[in-house]
């Protein structure tokens, strides 16, 4: 009669449960990493318009008039061309 041992050492054969443990922890943690990419981006996305709303209303309140450019603006009359260059 075989040993227990020698019986093991010849049952070759796929580790089914392994197989299903090992993806269903590979699961887990995508879904933990998909769910922190999302936490992140929402979080994000609210602390950057924040910033952004803060600095509109910064600069909308520094000034009583309209914001003016600088350099004047001119409408064009004619058509301008370039001359070639031969």
């Amino acid at each position: 009669m075989p040993s227990t041992d020698k019986a093991t050492q010849q049952k070759r054969g796929i580790d089914w449960p392994g197989i299903v443990g090992t993806l269903l922890v590979q699961l887990a943690v995508l879904l933990a990493l998909s769910g922190a990419m999302i936490f992140y981006l929402d979080w994000s996305s609210t602390a950057a318009q924040a910033e952004f709303m803060a600095a509109t209303k910064s600069s909308a309140t520094a000034s009583n008039h309209p914001w003016q450019s600088p350099v004047p603006i001119r409408s064009v009359k004619a058509k301008m061309s370039c001359p070639r260059k031969v």
